[in-house]
């Protein structure tokens, strides 16, 4: 290993993010009774044009008035190639106080992205005293995002994490699908006349996955869109959890339920990691730097994946 360690991730819950449209505050209160561990109020996407400052004032009542708990308190603001963002940052800092925690930027294509957002919130939040820096998660959803994602990744102290916008990057790399996530129907391989179905996913997750592992930040898998799949929905963020993925996002409160399920350790997972601690500690006694553990070998290696399971499971319970 290099002699520069990773950075530790934040340790925070990150199973779920929950989203909702900003246009739609009938919707906050039962976001936050939610499972899940992250909110994210849209200002983007979900908004349309004509409500754009009306979701605006919503989201600003929203973070001042609701109980959201101990919940992550995130709002993704409009692109930064629109008219909408320095608003969006402005109005959203010095109307409310210090519960927002995070604000999430769509569509990030460079570190200089990253440091537009980062300059305007730096002078807002010193000229408003705020004491809590606000932390910035990014959205890789572009060509150019997936291109400079180390960078991007990097670019400020104030970021936490990275999200895959499947639908939007799909879009930005001109791929032949309306699909948001999951299998593509269309990208299969034949063998001996039998298709079979990889993941067209797999090399941003596993880019994203390798940006924030390097720089200390939490990558979340992005929306599934056919919320009434919940076999897809599981069998993609499986895919994502297996590669390194610490949580995924919910556009619907059915599929809460199922993240939370997939990236939290289950019991025997847990037994499993706490028993191959156990043996490590037992070989170190002996002065032995591996052991056998259930037939298969494990070793200093195995030590390090089982304590991600320990830690995870011990964050989620506290």
């Amino acid at each position: 290993m290099s002699f520069r360690l990773q950075p530790t991730p934040p340790a925070r819950p990150n199973r779920c993010q929950l989203f909702g449209p900003a246009s739609r505050p009938a919707l906050f209160e039962k976001m936050a009774a939610s499972g899940a561990d992250v909110i994210n109020i849209d200002l983007e996407d979900s908004v349309a044009p004509a409500d754009k400052a009306t979701a605006r004032k919503n989201a600003i009542a929203a973070i001042n008035e609701v109980d959201w708990g101990r919940k992550t308190l995130s709002v993704r603001i409009n692109g930064l190639d629109t008219p909408y963002w320095v608003h969006d940052i402005v109005d959203l800092l010095e109307q409310t106080g210090e519960r927002l925690d995070q604000i999430m930027i769509p569509k990030a294509g460079n570190g200089q992205d990253i440091y537009a957002v980062d300059a305007l919130i730096s002078g807002i939040e010193a000229a408003t005293g705020r004491k809590r820096p606000l932390a910035l998660e990014a959205i890789i959803e572009t060509a150019a995002g997936l291109t400079h994602v180390n960078e991007i990744a990097a670019a400020s102290p104030r970021m936490v994490a990275l999200s895959l916008g499947a639908a939007d990057f799909a879009a930005s790399m001109g791929m032949q699908t309306t699909g948001i996530g999951g299998t593509q129907e269309d990208y299969y391989m034949l063998h001996e006349g039998s298709r079979y179905w990889p993941d067209p996913w797999h090399m941003v997750t596993t880019a994203i996955v390798a940006a924030c592992r390097t720089n200390g930040l939490l990558p979340v898998d992005g929306p599934f869109g056919d919320f009434s799949d919940d076999a897809g929905f599981r069998a993609q963020a499986r895919r994502a959890a297996t590669l390194g993925m610490v949580g995924k996002w919910a556009i619907h409160p059915k599929q809460i339920a199922l993240a939370n399920e997939v990236f939290t350790p289950s019991e025997e997972q847990l037994v499993e990691a706490r028993e191959i601690l156990a043996a490590m500690d037992a070989a170190k006694a002996k002065g032995e730097g591996a052991t056998v553990y259930k037939g298969r070998l494990v070793d200093i290696a195995s030590i390090k994946q089982a304590e991600v399971i320990v830690k995870q499971a011990e964050m989620i319970a506290d």
